[in-house]
């Protein structure tokens, strides 16, 4: 059995390996769909470390079996592409205050990083699975990626799946409720004309405006527990400040954590722009990305799952994770009735913004949590 003091004095070991790789691996671009660089440089590391078995399948996803996972076998995974469009070297910062700033450094770099040496630590004792396990470093889990990489995983293997843990985020929390999601791109199309010469003709921008101002002012849902939003994400149109637009569009969202909000929303879209078509204005809509919320999973499996993973967090920090909802890959198993949580290994701040920033102290401990997470599936 491989002992806590083992993994910990493991880790110390490889504390300034950690933030090497972290820091090379934060500087590769990867915008979702775009993966393939950090994909190659995650396959040829892992085969360095002494993997033989790893591939990248259709989607971009990294996969490293360990044991037979054409049958029932536990999924580790942690997304590699980040929100950045960049198809250049991404800044790597390391500051003085013991922070390493960088887009997407936290947000899932960190987290990749952590289940890399976990391989790597693997692969370096010749440990052996007790069950298959799956190491699975995922595409297009952020924005308009639309979960591809989880969804071609579960599609691949279907029912084989026993668990799923997304390393993702922080490890103050666990998740264990999908947010699901609805995205839209909404045109309006008018007439348009010369800002002089048409006055009066159809604005699409002015419609659209409109159809924001009805949404703007729906009902929410609400119900105890449970929270759904919206958000108007960009706008875009017209010609010219001389030309009355023909032509306008929008992103827009809603997220809940309860199926039926997510229906009651997609309703109320839809009502409020069949209350403005008409012939002055012409409105066209198109999904462009959908995140299920769960259904009904285990609660005795999910629980063990959940419990699990807090015990791992609390050996090292003292301290017990809270629960929250989030929208995460564990969306693709939660809404197949698969015990998943999702939780990270690192503490930072600035997601989603290229001021992104670690604690460099944290991934250390964060690799601890990771090594006491996944370490019992293997002797």
């Amino acid at each position: 059995m491989i002992s806590q003091e083992q993994l910990f004095a493991w880790c110390e070991a490889h504390k300034a390996e950690q933030l090497a790789l972290l820091k090379e691996l934060a500087a590769i671009p990867s915008p979702s769909h775009h993966e393939e660089k950090r994909a190659e440089f995650i396959k040829a590391w892992l085969e360095k470390a002494g993997a033989k078995n790893v591939t990248i399948d259709p989607a971009l996803n990294v996969l490293l079996p360990f044991g037979d996972c054409s049958k029932s076998c536990v999924v580790y995974a942690a997304h590699i592409d980040v929100v950045f469009p960049d198809t250049t070297p991404l800044p790597v910062v390391e500051k003085p205050d013991g922070t390493l700033h960088a887009p997407g450094v936290g947000d899932d770099t960190a987290n990749v990083v952590a289940l890399m040496l976990m391989a790597k630590y693997i692969f370096e004792n010749r440990l052996a699975p007790k069950e298959p396990v799956m190491f699975v470093f995922n595409s297009c889990e952020e924005g308009l990626g639309n979960l591809k990489g989880t969804r071609q995983l579960f599609a691949d293997r279907k029912d084989l799946i026993k668990e799923f843990i997304s390393f993702d985020g922080l490890y103050d929390s666990l998740v264990n409720r999908a947010v699901g999601s609805e995205r839209w791109r909404i045109k309006a199309t008018t007439i348009g004309g010369h800002s002089y010469g048409s006055f009066g003709n159809p604005n699409a921008i002015a419609w659209l405006a409109k159809l924001i101002g009805v949404l703007d002012a729906q009902p929410v849902p609400t119900m105890e527990g449970r929270k759904t939003t919206y958000n108007f994400g960009t706008i875009s149109g017209g010609t010219s400040v001389n030309t009355i637009a023909q032509n306008a569009e929008m992103l827009y969202e809603y997220r809940s954590d309860e199926f039926a909000h997510l229906a009651q929303m997609r309703g109320q879209l839809k009502k409020a722009v069949e209350s403005l078509e008409c012939d002055k204005a012409h409105f066209e809509l198109e999904i462009v990305g959908e995140r299920p919320c769960g259904v009904d999973v285990d609660p005795a499996a999910e629980e063990a799952l959940l419990a699990r993973c807090a015990a791992s967090v609390q050996a090292v920090t003292g301290k017990m994770p809270g629960r929250r909802a989030s929208s995460t890959d564990a969306n693709i198993p939660f809404s197949l009735g698969v015990p998943a949580v999702t939780f990270g290994l690192y503490i930072g701040k600035g997601a989603h913004t290229r001021e992104e920033w670690i604690e460099i102290d944290s991934i250390y401990t964060g690799l601890k949590i990771g090594m006491l997470t996944v370490m019992p599936h293997f002797e």
